[in-house]
């Protein structure tokens, strides 16, 4: 499965699309693999506007190899996928996704980057208006109520404080509210909106 003629380092990308998500399946399948570098984020897809795929994209250098779990962790849609492998094409790194066994630095391997790319976002597309097609059918209905609004904890200035100080980490933070990570942030940002 994985590559033999790495000369250089092993980089992994780990990206999950929001904050409530964990990286852990990602984490231990590139373990397996055994990594030199592992950058890691939690943002949409969407475009490579992200700073752990930019510094890998920095980072990476001729003989180098990027491991992905499988190419929707790289970007979501064909030609932000095309420009990466350009990009790593040349700089000299390979890319390896590990659940579709490619391997770009084979004619084969670019090859199949190109149909699967253009399957995802195919895909994808299908799956928003799908999306779309239920909301405004269950808003029709009178069954679409949106995401639940998380009320704010009375402790929540008191715990932010402790937080800003850096007395205790986000971990503890959030189990102190007892809010997902999702609305620990939104909280945050909302503070920092306030000034």
């Amino acid at each position: 499965m994985n590559r033999v003629t790495t000369k250089g380092q092993k980089v992994g990308y780990i990206r999950v699309s929001t904050i409530e998500q964990n990286t852990e399946s990602q984490k231990a399948v590139l373990e397996n693999l055994g990594m030199d570098k592992v950058f890691e984020e939690k943002l949409s897809g969407k475009n490579t506007d992200r700073p752990q795929l930019q510094a890998m994209l920095d980072y990476v250098r001729e003989g180098d190899t990027v491991y992905v779990k499988d190419l929707s962790r790289l970007a979501r849609n064909t030609k932000d996928l095309l420009d990466i492998v350009e990009y790593l094409d040349k700089k000299g790194v390979g890319l390896f996704s590990i659940k579709e066994n490619i391997d770009t630095s084979t004619n084969f391997g670019k090859l199949m980057i190109t149909f699967l790319a253009a399957i995802y976002e195919f895909e994808r597309a299908n799956l928003l208006e799908r999306q779309r097609d239920g909301i405004a059918v269950a808003k029709k209905l009178g069954k679409y109520k949106g995401r639940k609004k998380v009320p704010k904890p009375n402790n929540f200035k008191e715990v932010y404080k402790k937080w800003l100080n850096r007395e205790i980490k986000s971990n503890a933070a959030i189990r102190e509210l007892n809010i997902s990570e999702y609305a620990f942030y939104k909280f945050v940002r909302e503070e920092n909106a306030n000034g």
